[in-house]
């Protein structure tokens, strides 16, 4: 299962899910979005680590849609993305996922 996590544009995975992928599941140091080790980064914040538009994050989770169609024999774990240290609320979040593939696992609720 490939942990899916919001990041900074960054990539300094050194606090909540990002710190977790980072020391679980070979996120690597300085990749802010996209596949790192058995995970994959969209980076909820920018890379002063300011919190990023929804308009910019919804490109990101666009993006990784796409991977995840492209690749259906792969499995994603996704977490809330953005609803930790960036500050949003599920409801502003999860709509972006509504058309996930089935090879998504998205939180329960969403």
């Amino acid at each position: 299962m490939i942990f899916v996590f919001g990041s900074n544009q960054a990539g300094r995975h050194g606090k909540g899910a990002a710190l977790y992928a980072r020391q679980n599941h070979g996120a690597v140091y300085g990749v802010g979005e996209g596949i790192t080790g058995n995970s994959y980064a969209i980076p909820t914040k920018d890379y002063k680590l300011r919190t990023r538009p929804l308009d910019a994050i919804r490109e990101s989770v666009e993006r990784f849609l796409d991977y995840a169609i492209r690749n259906p024999e792969l499995k994603f774990g996704v977490t809330k993305i953005g609803c930790g240290l960036a500050g949003y609320k599920e409801h502003e979040i999860a709509p972006m996922f509504k058309d996930a593939p089935t090879n998504c696992y998205l939180p329960n609720n969403w």
